[in-house]
């Protein structure tokens, strides 16, 4: 029997979105494989509920075409109703009725399933469970908090079995604490569930986390798209670099053998980002994150700023490099005022021929 490739669970091909002429999404390509999360990670205005929305059917697109699961359900003449599709969507803006109380709310699309009324109840009250609201089960939403209402719209999310999840800032109203454990108990029912996911978000903690792939998203363009770990360690320009972490830029010039000279001082390191191809003298922007960087070295800094913060501390430096921002395990063992060493473990070539501070 011949194997057949199963189709991507969402495929978008040149796709172009525009609001009264004005485009918001443009020639945008993008995959995601059945069973993956893939996060959109960008700055409000950047498209990614706009990119959502038409995925799901709630926006038509000027260009380009939608398939989910290989099926088309977008193009320029062609709109799938978005009941049509599988896809169950997570709101921002909650979007619960008002005239169902939240276990009815969640047993809603298991009794489209063709559940009975009874093994609906039960279902939906697990899901309630699950995301901790399952004492609320007989309150509307003009009785929930705003964080109480975003878990009843997960688990009526969840509560459809839909092979695509678009997740649109789910935890943006939830606390530190919660937002966790709404993020374990997603990752868990998606693992379980076998679907797709979409998680929109501006979190880059949160992205890094929850993503098998992470998309950077920018005035409704594809930036970059990559494994959580290659999105943080080799942005493609200083913008991705600040939008997937704390990032500082070094200047330095290459001096050969993976060696660097910063503020006069010849640096061995772990350095890559094609400087194997440039010649020696070749001055260079450096992307430093803070856990690259330890107190302590020959490389000399004033600290001008500390910031505790709890099982880690931040500092902030002022080097003949540039800015340095420094985190390391446990409380502060420098104070502001003070000068102090520094050490460069790693960095990644961000810009060739540039100074710190202004690559491309």
């Amino acid at each position: 029997m011949a194997v057949t490739d199963v189709p991507p669970a969402i495929e978008l091909h040149r796709v172009a979105v525009a609001y009264d002429g004005v485009p918001v999404l443009a020639d945008l390509d993008l995959r995601v494989e059945p069973g993956e999360t893939l996060a959109l990670l960008g700055p409000s205005g950047s498209g990614k509920t706009t990119l959502l929305f038409a995925v799901a059917g709630f926006l038509g697109i000027a260009g380009g075409e939608i398939r989910i699961a290989g099926r088309l359900a977008s193009d320029r003449s062609t709109t799938l109703a978005p009941e049509r599709r599988d896809v169950a969507v997570v709101f921002q803006q909650y979007a619960l009725w008002p005239h169902l109380n939240a276990v009815e709310t969640v047993a809603y699309p298991i009794l489209r399933r063709g559940v009975d009324r009874a093994r609906a109840r039960l279902e939906a009250l697990d899901l309630l469970e699950r995301m901790g609201v399952s004492h609320l089960a007989e309150r509307r939403p003009a009785q929930l908090s705003g964080g109480e209402q975003q878990r009843v719209g997960v688990a009526r999310a969840l509560a459809r079995r839909a092979a695509v999840i678009l997740l649109d800032e789910p935890t943006a109203h939830l606390d530190t604490p919660l937002r966790s454990a709404l993020g374990a108990e997603l990752s868990e029912q998606r693992r379980r569930s076998g679907a797709a996911a979409v998680y929109a978000t501006h979190d880059v903690s949160e992205a890094l986390a929850v993503a098998d792939r992470v998309a950077l998203l920018r005035d409704g363009r594809i930036v970059q798209v990559g494994d959580p770990r290659a999105i943080y360690e080799r942005p493609v320009d200083l913008w991705a670099a600040r939008l997937s972490g704390p990032a500082s830029v070094v200047a330095a010039e290459l001096v050969g053998d993976g060696r660097v000279r910063i503020a006069g001082r010849n640096v061995s390191l772990a350095l890559d980002g094609g400087v194997r191809s440039l010649p020696d003298g070749t001055e260079a922007a450096l992307l430093v994150r803070p856990d690259w960087v330890s107190l302590g070295g020959e490389l000399p800094g004033a600290v001008s700023a500390v910031w505790f913060r709890g099982p880690w501390t931040d500092y902030r430096l002022e080097t003949a490099a540039g800015t340095v921002e420094v985190r390391e395990p446990g409380p502060p063992r420098a104070a502001p005022g003070q000068a102090v060493g520094w050490t460069l473990a790693r960095a990644w070539l961000l810009d060739a021929g540039a100074q710190a501070g202004s690559p491309a």
